[in-house]
């Protein structure tokens, strides 16, 4: 075997270590549930954003839902089950007893997770979806609530 090709076979199986590597820590993460279990910040919604919306945000995304769509605790009942029913989701904490559930969605090839936050309030039912890793989700979070909303 020449040289240059018996280098180019260990560049390439160090690329396969790395690779392999990355993924396995993405997967293998330990995960801080009282980080990702948290009440949606209020910033997140000014007067203007809209109800019944998705709204999409650089890694993130946000929903309100009104009363108009019926009471929160049913709402929030009725989304449990679909995102419980959504391919590669978990419930990471919460009840809707407790007024609050946060789920883990993780991507298919790498497994990357997401996290998704429903809050029962006053007004209606808050729901903040965001990544973990990195700081573009490529509207992933944002098609996720929206085909939540769609299923609602």
């Amino acid at each position: 075997m020449k040289r240059g090709s018996r280098t180019m076979l260990y560049g390439l199986g160090l690329l396969v270590i790395v690779v392999l590597g990355a993924m396995a820590f993405v997967r293998l993460a330990p995960t801080n549930t009282a980080q990702w279990h948290s009440a949606p910040a209020p910033a997140l919604w000014d007067q203007s954003s809209p109800w019944d919306q998705v709204v999409a945000l650089t890694g993130a995304a946000t929903l309100r839902l009104s009363d108009q769509k019926g009471p929160p605790a049913e709402l929030l009942a009725k989304l449990d089950a679909i995102a419980m029913a959504t391919p590669r989701t978990t419930r990471l904490a919460g009840s809707v007893a407790d007024g609050m559930i946060t789920w883990q969605t993780r991507s298919a090839l790498w497994g990357f997770p997401d996290f998704t936050t429903a809050q029962i309030r006053p007004d209606g039912l808050y729901l903040h979806a965001r990544l973990r890793f990195g700081t573009e989700d490529m509207g992933v979070n944002a098609k996720r609530l929206a085909a939540w909303l769609a299923a609602l």
